[in-house]
């Protein structure tokens, strides 16, 4: 076959080194943009982003000949040097070691857009530690709680 057709929807969500709230609204007002530029450098689409002080969340349709760790390294890793290149005066930022990765249907992603369009409030609800194990067991993965967060 000399072509792939795909659709691959991909929701990651991963928190600030020790979820330390580190995303003013200075830096998510910049961030959001220069992630969405990362993801289209990477010949990828984002289909919806946000997050909280500690923790963000992507959306993003990717092409099948990049892997998730990889789409997430990218992401991550020039993200957060941007954010200590620009932002320096807040002092060293950084991303925790692993993430949330978690495949998603074209029928779900219209739900998937709207529930991180509403981050902001569901986090007056819920804590991000209780969000991210819910979003583990909702989705079959299986986990050590004392290891998820170390």
């Amino acid at each position: 076959m000399p072509s792939a057709h795909t659709q691959n929807y991909y929701h990651a969500v991963f928190s600030t080194k020790q979820r330390a709230g580190l995303i003013t609204p200075e830096i998510e007002e910049r961030l959001y943009p220069f992630m969405g530029g990362i993801v289209r450098d990477l010949r990828c689409t984002l289909l919806a982003i946000n997050g909280m002080p500690d923790h963000v969340h992507l959306l993003i349709c990717y092409r099948p000949d990049i892997s998730h760790s990889d789409l997430l390294q990218q992401i991550k890793g020039r993200s957060s040097k941007w954010i200590n290149e620009t932002f320096s005066r807040f002092g060293r930022f950084g991303w925790q070691e692993g993430y949330g990765g978690f495949t998603v249907s074209r029928s779900a992603v219209d739900d998937v857009q709207q529930y991180i369009a509403r981050q902001k409030a569901h986090h007056q609800r819920q804590d991000f530690r209780s969000e991210f194990l819910e979003l583990l067991r909702r989705h079959g993965i299986g986990f050590d709680e004392a290891k998820v967060f170390q």
